[in-house]
């Protein structure tokens, strides 16, 4: 699994070789009730423009959203694309390759 350095910023590919945009942020899952706090990977949020790092943007420690973070996101989310982690068939080497097509993705 790469960690999350490595995958912001990477270019996304689809299943056609058509390029969807940039990892721009992360989506995880947190599992509590775990001796030791651990996090999947559940997506990617792609953005066919470069911008600014979205990690943390939404969520305070305690997992809660407050309303100016969430009118921000709402913002800066806009026209970014969701990949589920499940459509990934590759990553690294600076590229991310999908196993969907670009128009399959949903809207953040």
């Amino acid at each position: 699994m790469a960690t999350v350095t490595e995958l912001i910023g990477q270019s996304v590919w689809d299943s056609n070789g058509v390029w969807v945009g940039f990892v721009v942020d992360i989506r995880v899952v947190r599992h509590k009730g775990e001796l030791q706090q651990s996090h999947t990977v559940y997506g990617l949020v792609v953005s066919s423009v470069r911008a600014p790092l979205l990690l943390g943007l939404t969520r305070e420690r305690q997992g809660r959203s407050p309303w100016l973070s969430r009118l921000l996101a709402r913002i800066v989310y806009a026209g970014c694309t969701f990949v589920p982690w499940e459509n990934v068939v590759d990553y690294g080497g600076g590229e991310v390759h999908i196993g969907v097509l670009r128009n399959e993705l949903n809207r953040v």
